[in-house]
């Protein structure tokens, strides 16, 4: 049986950008899969107790995330754009319809190429239309599906399940009894599997 690496993960994360640009090398590497799971930060974050405001709201915080993202940026060398807006909800629920037509990592990868690559408004359904065709996605059954009462439902499902596995914010990943919080614990990640 293949060894599983549950990410969970939120649009408005930058750092889970950086984490899903190595994830899917590092579990291919060890013949894992990873399985895409969506939440919502804030709401993650308040489930576990922590009320304090967002990172954007503590301007020395920022300043300092700020120059930390660049850095990671410019160490995997890619590009890092803060978007036009944090609104993702659509996308993350968009997620779990490239879930269910097997092309979860295109779409996540091209999603982040565009929101924090790119620096796009996640609130342009254009975009998020154009990402679906590129993931190889039927991008109106996406819309649909993530308008749909179906699709609010199944993404409500999705991060109640991960607020009742412990999950407080983003990126993490999970593997055996393992939890690993942060890209900057991506090689930490890499070696348990490889041991």
């Amino acid at each position: 049986m293949t060894r599983t690496i549950d990410f969970y993960f939120d649009f408005i994360s930058p750092f889970s950008y950086l984490a899903q640009l190595k994830l899917p090398e590092i579990a291919r590497a060890a013949g894992c899969e990873v399985d895409y799971w969506p939440i919502d930060i804030p709401e993650a974050k308040i489930a576990a107790g922590n009320y304090g405001p967002s990172n954007r709201e503590v301007l020395p915080k920022i300043k300092v995330m700020k120059a930390d993202l660049e850095r990671w940026a410019d160490r995997y060398g890619v590009p890092l754009n803060f978007p036009a807006s944090f609104d993702c909800a659509h996308w993350n629920c968009a997620v779990l319809y490239a879930r269910k037509h097997g092309r979860a990592e295109q779409f996540v990868t091209d999603a982040y190429r565009r929101i924090w690559g790119q620096g796009i408004d996640p609130r342009d359904r254009g975009e998020l239309a154009a990402c679906a065709t590129a993931a190889g996605l039927d991008a109106d059954a996406l819309l649909a599906f993530v308008d749909s009462p179906i699709g609010q439902n199944e993404y409500r499902k999705a991060r109640s399940q991960a607020i009742q596995r412990g999950v407080f914010g983003a990126p993490m990943m999970f593997v055996d009894d393992q939890i690993f919080w942060g890209n900057d614990r991506i090689d930490f990640l890499s070696d348990y599997l490889t041991k």
